[in-house]
């Protein structure tokens, strides 16, 4: 436990889990999408949407999606912000089984049409973890630099990924895999020590197999 832990981190108030925590989901969110998005549809769960008006849960995603950080003054006005961007936002509450009481999923669409949906938790203390990335089982907090990568499911491409960061000296702190089904879609979640160069980057998106390589590194804000 570190000092953070017990004070909370610098923010915007009210409440850290519904508010700091909610623009950091906000900010991943947006930076595995790569820019601001166009569109975001928020789906609000649990306490999130029977609180989350009252506590600025809904202005504070909204603030994340536009790189706001948690104690930037300007997230009450994140509407208006978003409406000058040119950010179109819809807000409703939804019922999901088995999940954590401050839960979001963010649809995303990009303004070249690209899309993305994350589901997320905010656990406290501004602390966060992203459950899933368009649907896929997904476990990561983005204190990290965090590498995403989508890729086929076939023998090979796990010990491809891994010496290629082996080979430019990147340590490998955690590493999550998940798949669809066999011979299906897989995901590799690589949380990593430091940060991680775009050699390494284009390394593992020429590996055979590999249909994305995301790459987030925000610092752990």
């Amino acid at each position: 436990m570190n000092i953070f832990d017990i004070m909370g981190p610098v923010m915007v108030g009210p409440s850290s889990s519904h508010t700091a925590g909610a623009v950091r989901m906000g900010r991943v969110a947006r930076h595995l999408l790569g820019c601001t998005p166009a569109r975001a549809e928020i789906l609000l769960h649990g306490s999130f949407a029977a609180t989350g008006a009252g506590h600025g849960t809904d202005r504070a995603i909204v603030a994340g999606l536009l790189d706001l950080a948690p104690d930037d003054p300007a997230i009450p006005h994140s509407f208006s912000l978003a409406s000058e961007q040119g950010m179109r936002v819809s807000i409703r509450p939804t019922e999901l089984r088995s999940a954590h009481p401050n839960t979001a999923i963010l649809n995303l669409t990009a303004p070249d049409g690209q899309t993305l949906s994350v589901s997320a938790s905010s656990l406290g203390g501004g602390r966060i973890k992203v459950n899933a990335i368009d649907g896929m089982e997904a476990s990561f907090s983005g204190d990290s630099p965090t590498l995403i990568i989508r890729n086929e499911d076939k023998p090979g491409i796990v010990s491809e990924v891994s010496w290629a960061l082996y080979n430019r000296n990147a340590n490998i702190a955690t590493m999550q895999l998940y798949r669809d089904r066999r011979g299906g879609l897989a995901v590799m979640v690589i949380e990593c020590d430091g940060d991680l160069s775009r050699e390494v980057r284009d390394a593992i998106s020429a590996i055979d197999g590999v249909v994305q390589c995301t790459y987030l590194n925000m610092g752990g804000v």
